[in-house]
């Protein structure tokens, strides 16, 4: 085929689509009488009209649906994500126990001095990269006692606000979320 004829087949193409199409083209017939066709015709586009509009209102529905279900697979995952994290974390913090009973230690050789940095160095290590995770060290020694994120051996009676004096175990948060109190004694301060 030529250029020519296609040209002219993308023209005849163009010419049958802006053609009126006829009722019977439609599937419908047409009452002889104008006004009543007319009638007709209107009865026909409002009928078409609502079924569009349900049509549509139903895909916007599907569509929302779908959102919500994008949305709350989003949150499943993350929320299977910090699961997974926290179990690693957990079992990691014995490590970090131990790690943080061997920093203080005192050593006096130069031997000892060298494996406590090495020590020391590896602790830091991992605590950074759980940081990355979202891990953080709940604070304790001078601070104000919070029931929330500290576990007091032993409480002093007394009159005055209960402050943390000594942490003898770490406490830590993960993304802001409680995952181990820290053990702590407590001292009243005056106030």
């Amino acid at each position: 085929m030529t250029e020519q004829n296609q040209g002219g087949d993308e023209q005849v193409a163009i010419v049958e689509a802006l053609k009126t199409p006829n009722p019977h083209d439609l599937g419908i017939e047409l009452p002889e009488d104008r006004d009543e066709a007319v009638d007709f015709l209107l009865r026909a586009l409002e009928a078409s009209q609502q079924e569009s509009t349900s049509y549509l209102d139903d895909l916007k529905r599907v569509a929302a649906d779908f959102d919500n279900y994008r949305k709350r697979t989003l949150r499943e995952q993350r929320t299977i994500l910090d699961r997974a994290a926290e179990r690693v974390i957990q079992k990691l913090l014995p490590a970090l126990d131990s790690l943080d009973a061997a920093v203080n230690t005192k050593v006096e050789s130069e031997a000892g001095q060298q494996l406590l940095s090495g020590m020391l160095g590896t602790r830091e290590q991992l605590l950074a990269a759980l940081g990355e995770e979202g891990l953080r060290v709940i604070p304790t020694v001078g601070e104000k006692f919070d029931p929330e994120v500290h576990e007091p051996v032993g409480a002093p009676s007394g009159e005055g606000q209960l402050v943390v004096s000594q942490e003898l175990r770490r406490g830590y948060l993960l993304n802001d979320r409680l995952i181990r109190a820290a053990l702590v004694t407590l001292e009243l301060k005056e106030t």
